[in-house]
């Protein structure tokens, strides 16, 4: 395998920089299933107050802290409705199901990434001993790097409210979505009863996620936390890295949606390629099938890391690609396509 030297295959390959590698060093510690670790309890009542919730629990990774939250909102038998392709439905190994016994009812997306409101109204059950109960509508925003419209997640809000249906967000790039809106966080998670924010993704740290919401089902969550075998120890040294990111990284999220824009405008050159222009960070791209896989080989034989299959691309910027890296890459491309 060639090395990858220019790596857009995700946000989540990114390496601590020196200084948050010195704040992880430096971090104070105790023992956090105890709740003494000063450190996590910093993050969290840090995440929580930027979010305007009640309370936040950090987790391992953002599957995790989706299936807390689905776990938190349902019990054995009932039902959570999510995007045929969402996250938590589709790429998190069908946890919900398997470790929560809750049934998944998936919804198909309109052409915008949404789900038809009246569709998601529509497959509500309550009160049939037939069906699984609904008790939680999950969206995603960030979704593919496309940032829904704040009044589609305000439409949806309505909706739960009016059948008294709990709200999740799976918002592991959340905050990529208030750069591109020019948005405060708090403002955009509002109407949602728990949230998801991952860390390792465009925020760059190395592990962790921070699920926030509601006391009581924050509470539930620490306790399920535990059960799954989550519960951590001195795991002040892994906050930290997440302290430093929301200090140093979040801003700088406009200069990765700046890049994707580039490659967009680069990869649409070639009238083979039908490029998606991106909201954020991350950029589809369609071709002929065989095409796909010959141009996928090439750029990994020339350093060049996507991931691709089927004659679709994605390509991912974050805070370890460079304007030098898209200019390459894009050289690249041009070489394959005068090839």
């Amino acid at each position: 395998m060639n090395a990858i030297r220019h790596d857009f295959r995700s946000d989540t390959v990114t390496r601590p920089s020196a200084g948050m590698r010195a704040a992880m060093a430096a971090a104070e510690v105790g023992d956090d299933v105890f709740g003494d670790d000063p450190t996590v309890n910093l993050l969290e009542q840090r995440m929580a107050g930027m979010l305007g919730k009640d309370a936040a629990l950090f987790v391992p990774s953002g599957t995790m802290s989706n299936l807390l939250a689905l776990m938190s909102h349902c019990g054995r038998g009932d039902e959570f409705i999510a995007g045929q392709n969402a996250h938590c439905y589709k790429y998190e190994a069908g946890g919900a199901a398997v470790l929560g016994s809750i049934q998944p009812q998936p919804i198909a997306h309109q052409a915008d990434g949404t789900m038809a409101l009246g569709e998601i109204e529509a497959a509500i059950k309550s009160g049939d001993n037939h069906f699984a109960t609904t008790r939680v509508i999950a969206l995603e925003n960030t979704f593919g790097g496309r940032v829904l419209p704040v009044d589609y997640m305000t439409a949806v809000a309505e909706i739960a409210a009016r059948h008294g249906l709990g709200l999740h967000l799976d918002g592991a790039r959340a905050f990529n979505a208030c750069v591109a809106l020019d948005l405060d966080i708090k403002d955009f998670v509002a109407p949602f009863d728990t949230v998801s924010i991952c860390l390792s993704k465009g925020l760059g740290t190395p592990v962790g996620s921070v699920l926030v919401g509601r006391q009581d089902l924050i509470e539930t969550a620490r306790r399920h936390r535990k059960m799954l075998g989550g519960g951590l120890r001195q795991s002040g040294i892994l906050a930290a890295a997440g302290l430093y990111a929301l200090e140093h990284n979040v801003g700088r999220l406009a200069e990765d949606h700046r890049r994707a824009k580039a490659l967009a405008e680069g990869l649409a050159r070639h009238e083979a390629l039908r490029v998606t222009m991106p909201d954020t960070n991350i950029l589809w791209v369609d071709m002929a099938a065989d095409l796909g896989e010959r141009f996928t080989a090439y750029l990994g034989e020339h350093g060049v890391g996507v991931t691709g299959r089927y004659g679709q691309q994605r390509w991912v910027t974050h805070l370890d690609v460079a304007d030098e890296d898209v200019t390459q890459a894009l050289a690249l491309v041009d070489r394959f396509f005068a090839g």
